[in-house]
């Protein structure tokens, strides 16, 4: 009887086959374009802030580099109030000849720390994306998709990565290091608080040193005028900071470097004034000399003339 059940039971079937994907099919990212990856783990602390270090130094052309020494909480908030309202009452100032882009509500003072800023100022420094090249640079012709060209190009295009937590910027700030320096790795140790401006304006630096490194050139608010500046908490806090120099427009300056910098009346448009002004003083100059020196040798050329017109009528007469 088994037999003879096994004799009419049907032959098995085969599964059907699986679909294969099509070659022409484009590659699944491994990443949203929104988040590239990163050289370091981009969950950790450290990464978040050299990234945000970076956007800070590129987007800020005055920055201003403070060391504290064991500065409180109350402290640092008394003088950033007294700073805040320094700040506020040159916006206001400004505003009255029409500069509504209030850039004191713009400017910050934090604490950073030292290591991580040191390595996103190399990666600002010396890492240029250089963007235009890279468009510049891609093929005219496009491959045919699933070809081994155009896996070249996708693992090329997949590793050409242009954000400042990339591992081609990291190479290639540890690279150019070696060779070339930015002027601030002097002033890149221990305590570092910064004062960033979002613009040159030289009106809100000046008021700002006044209010974090007041000096002669740039003296205190009067106790009449401003009585919170000379609380307890403000002038603790005051002891407390030293200012060590600043980064304006991508240069390193010291601290007499600053002072000439807050020095510029009227901002970048002073200076060019003044350069403007400087450049017509040595046209003036060379136009002066040369005429001066055209004058003299008429003048010269002339008395010979008349010298040899009166030998000559002598020798007639």
């Amino acid at each position: 009887r088994q037999c003879r059940y096994a004799s009419l039971a049907t032959a098995p079937t085969s599964a059907p086959p699986v679909p294969r994907p099509s070659q022409n099919a484009p590659r699944i990212a491994r990443y949203p374009s929104t988040q590239p990856p990163s050289y370091k783990p981009a969950e950790f602390r450290k990464t978040q802030l050299n990234r945000q270090y970076q956007s800070l130094l590129r987007s800020s052309p005055v920055v201003l580099l403070f060391q504290h020494n064991n500065l409180k909480a109350t402290e640092f908030m008394a003088l950033r109030r007294e700073l805040a309202q320094a700040l506020r009452k040159v916006d206001e100032e400004q505003a009255k000849v029409g500069d509504v882009s209030y850039v004191g509500s713009e400017a910050k003072i934090q604490v950073v720390q030292t290591g991580i800023l040191a390595a996103a100022l190399k990666v600002v420094e010396f890492w240029d994306p250089n963007f235009d090249a890279d468009a510049s640079a891609q093929p005219a012709t496009q491959a045919a998709p699933g070809s081994s060209q155009s896996l070249v190009q996708e693992k090329v295009v997949e590793h050409k990565l242009t954000h400042g937590l990339s591992r081609d910027a990291w190479l290639a700030a540890w690279r150019r290091n070696k060779t070339a320096k930015h002027g601030l790795e002097p002033l890149l140790s221990g305590p570092i608080a910064l004062f960033t401006l979002p613009t040159v304006s030289t009106a809100h630096l000046r008021a700002a040193l006044s209010i974090l490194a007041p000096s002669p050139a740039f003296p205190a608010p009067k106790r009449k005028a401003n009585p919170g500046y000379y609380e307890a908490p403000v002038q603790n806090a005051l002891q407390k900071l030293m200012l060590l120099g600043a980064r304006v427009e991508g240069k390193a300056f010291d601290t007499e470097g600053v002072q000439w910098v807050g020095s510029i009346q009227g901002g970048l448009d002073g200076l060019r004034a003044q350069l403007v002004a400087a450049l017509q003083g040595i046209g003036a100059g060379v136009t002066t000399t040369l005429e001066s020196a055209g004058r003299s040798l008429y003048f010269t050329v002339e008395g010979r003339r008349i010298m040899l017109e009166e030998e000559g009528k002598e020798t007639t007469e």
